[in-house]
């Protein structure tokens, strides 16, 4: 009788890699790269910025900059539920670190940098580079949609239809994205991509919860957003219209010179484009010359926004783990902890392993 063979048990999980040394020089010259652009992008109009600056005050200056903290938490939120969502959850100091230091690639030349730089710091965590790619690409009408609703809405709201008149044929849009935001809709579209390039189909389709709950973070974000502009603008005009209209107006306003940015994919971060926006949709409440200080002092807050948001994220990311700690210094039987070793097994092609999960994880909340 033929000895019995041993049982070789499952199969190994891959485990999240450490970043080699050419690695982690890429990374560094990345960000230097990014940052050096986003000086560059300061320092052109600096006389005017500092002028700007000196009109406003330091509350409004950190309530506004605090605003672009919250407002950048939704959008990351926003990209995590989506990964969670396709497969991935990721514990909230690692998905920080992946999403704000992949963001300062939008300072680049070139739409491509923000999400190859998520793809290979998502690798490190065991997330497969075609659900970060597929969360990064999804995040876009994500946002645009809801920032195209919101801005149609609150232009409405504060000024009537004289203020969303001139950018009618932009909101033609929503009912599109509206119709590409029904999982089996996007779910087909990114199985016709994916075979188009060759590439093995997503494990697992979108659900509805998760896009919805996408869709929640980013009105959130687009919220802070305005109250971001808002700040700037009451204390460049602060006898005009009143607090809660000009908040109001200031979420469309932002809302939509963003989105016009977004869709100029070859300008680094939009660079131009979304500040003549916001001139064009402030002017009806301030005069021209406020109107062109309010739009640079947005985008110099926003950079230093993405700068504190990136540095913050990198820093927790980098906790060290002390004894009984799990991935990313997490509490050993944390739930983030848990969630980082589930993403791994999700990577190895256990197709129900996530849906065995409380839902919750699975929507990145």
């Amino acid at each position: 009788m033929s000895p019995v063979p041993p049982d070789p048990g499952p199969p190994a999980s891959p485990e999240p890699t450490r970043p080699s040394r050419a690695r982690r020089l890429v990374r560094v010259a990345f960000l230097l790269i990014a940052l050096g652009f986003g000086t560059w992008a300061v320092a052109g109009q600096w006389d005017a910025v500092r002028a700007g600056f000196a009109r406003l005050s330091w509350p409004s200056l950190a309530l506004s900059l605090l605003a672009v903290v919250a407002a950048l938490g939704g959008g990351m939120l926003t990209w995590r539920a989506l990964l969670a969502d396709l497969g991935s959850p990721l514990p909230l100091r690692p998905a920080a670190r992946v999403f704000f230091v992949g963001q300062l690639g939008k300072y680049i030349p070139g739409s491509l940098w923000p999400v190859l730089a998520q793809m290979e710091m998502g690798r490190e965590l065991g997330v497969p580079r075609s659900r970060s790619a597929a969360a990064f690409f999804l995040t876009m009408p994500v946002q645009l949609g809801s920032g195209l609703l919101v801005s149609a809405v609150t232009l409405l709201a504060a000024s009537g239809p004289a203020a969303a008149a001139p950018y009618a044929w932009v909101f033609l849009l929503i009912p599109v994205l509206a119709v590409v935001f029904e999982p089996r809709v996007i779910n087909a579209v990114i199985g016709f991509g994916l075979r188009r390039l060759g590439r093995e189909p997503l494990e697992r389709p979108l659900t509805r919860r998760g896009m919805l709950t996408a869709l929640g973070w980013a009105l959130l974000g687009w919220t802070a957003y305005g109250l971001h502009l808002a700040a700037i603008v009451h204390e460049l005009d602060p006898s005009g219209v009143s607090g809660v209209s000009t908040a109001v107006f200031s979420v469309g306003a932002f809302a939509l010179s963003w989105c016009l940015g977004i869709m100029t994919f070859v300008v680094p971060a939009g660079a131009g484009v979304r500040e003549v926006a916001m001139v064009a949709v402030l002017v009806p409440v301030l005069d021209s010359g406020s109107a062109i200080v309010a739009a640079l002092c947005s985008r110099v807050v926003i950079i230093l926004g993405d700068l504190a948001c990136a540095a913050a994220g990198g820093a927790a990311a980098r906790r060290p783990a002390g004894p009984g700690r799990g991935p990313a210094g997490s509490p050993a039987g944390d739930p983030a902890g848990d969630s980082a070793g589930d993403s791994v097994e999700d990577a190895a092609g256990d197709p129900d392993a996530a849906r065995e999960r409380d839902p919750a994880d699975r929507e990145g909340v």
